[in-house]
């Protein structure tokens, strides 16, 4: 009697190792599939990003680019301001830019 005991405990011992591997691979093999999904939702969200990236508000309409003659003006105060140009150079180099 003892002798077809040891062949049923075998069995069941192998029976039971091998049930209890394969449900840790069958949750690793979930592990890895969720993880790989993860990373495909970010990769694509990604792509995403980097091909359509936001576009700037515009903003306020743009004033028309400023004359050689606003430049110039600006110029001549700046050196006013600076003290290079006394009040009566400033006075005249602004008046000969003006046309007057």
């Amino acid at each position: 009697m003892f002798r077809r005991r040891r062949p049923l405990m075998r069995a069941a011992v192998v029976g039971g190792g091998a049930y209890v591997a394969g449900r840790s691979m069958g949750r690793r093999a979930e592990q890895n599939q969720q993880m790989e999904a993860d990373q495909d939702d970010r990769i694509s969200s990604l792509e995403q990003q980097q091909q359509a990236p936001p576009q700037p508000d515009p903003g306020p309409p743009a004033a028309a680019a400023p004359s050689p003659m606003v430049d110039q003006l600006n110029q001549l105060a700046a050196l006013h301001q600076q003290g290079v140009l006394t009040d009566d150079e400033f006075a005249a180099a602004k008046a000969k830019t003006l046309g007057n």
